[in-house]
């Protein structure tokens, strides 16, 4: 045999071994594909996924924010508090002892805070009333709380329609029994005056008019109650005003409760005793009187 066909024969048998080589090598990779398939153990979900499948999908919303702005009034003890929803909508209503609160959860709330002496619902406003010797500084936080947790709550502001109807006022309420100049006055005091005294945080409550002396008889509400500067604004504004507007009218006199006129009569005894004592320093014999 030459040379050459030798190469070729080595040649060819290369070829062949190659082919199986080949061969081998797939059936050996198809095989532990296979082998591989058959013997891996079905998908089992992760103890994670399996806590997430079977807790209840709940469509999270972002909670509504608050902000409650607060006003100074005329009065120091009283403060205005607007949580920037309607409260009353229309009308007021005030609540000044635990009693008359019962008809309002959020009032009978905010009397059960110490110091708090009175609560007054306007349209979009909560005027809260304190005793003089309970601070701002520690009442207003809770006050604050309280109608924070309230109104974001959604609760209703009575417990039923009836007391929300009983509760807001029915004083300047036009009826067909009222004189042309009744009339006239309850719909100035109802367009005129009560807007203005409620931009303070207070009411004015209608309690008739005299047709001898002409003399209109108001009660004042809110913070209004037991403010210094009610007497101004009685006299040099809602007087003068139902005068100009109604030749009938002569004077306006504001209506005190018991408790409220005792607390007057006892302020009055007290300057009478305090002029008293300045005069008696003030005299030139007082220092040969004094023991």
């Amino acid at each position: 045999m030459s040379f050459s066909s030798s190469l070729r024969t080595l040649a060819s048998s290369s070829r062949i071994a190659a082919r199986i080589s080949r061969r081998q090598h797939g059936f050996s990779l198809a095989t532990r594909t296979l082998v591989s398939a058959s013997l891996r153990p079905a998908l089992v979900p992760s103890s994670r996924t399996r806590l997430q499948n079977a807790l209840p999908r709940v469509n999270y919303q972002p909670q509504r924010t608050m902000f409650i702005q607060t006003e100074s009034t005329p009065n120091e003890d009283s403060l205005k508090f607007i949580p920037g929803v309607p409260v009353m909508e229309e009308g007021s209503a005030e609540f000044l002892d635990t009693r008359s609160a019962l008809a309002s959860p959020l009032a009978l709330r905010l009397m059960g805070i110490e110091g708090i002496t009175g609560v007054f619902y306007g349209p979009d406003f909560v005027t809260v009333s304190k005793s003089s010797d309970h601070p701002w500084a520690v009442v207003k936080p809770e006050v604050y709380a309280l109608l924070m947790e309230f109104f974001s709550s959604g609760q209703p502001l009575f417990r039923s329609e009836e007391d929300r109807e009983a509760a807001g006022p029915q004083d300047t309420r036009i009826l067909d029994t009222d004189s042309e100049t009744v009339a006239m006055i309850k719909e100035l005091l109802e367009t005129r005056v009560r807007p203005a005294i409620m931009e303070d945080g207070g009411d004015i409550e209608y309690r008739g008019f005299d047709e001898n002396d002409g003399i209109v008889r108001v009660k004042l509400k809110g913070s209004c109650r037991g403010c210094e500067s009610s007497s101004v604004t009685l006299k040099s504004g809602i007087e003068r005003m139902l005068m100009h507007y109604v030749p009938e009218v002569k004077g306006v006199e504001q209506i005190l409760d018991e408790e409220e006129q005792i607390a007057l009569d006892e302020f009055e005894k007290l300057e009478k005793r305090l002029a008293e004592k300045e005069g008696k320093k003030d005299s030139p014999m007082a220092q040969y009187m004094s023991v």
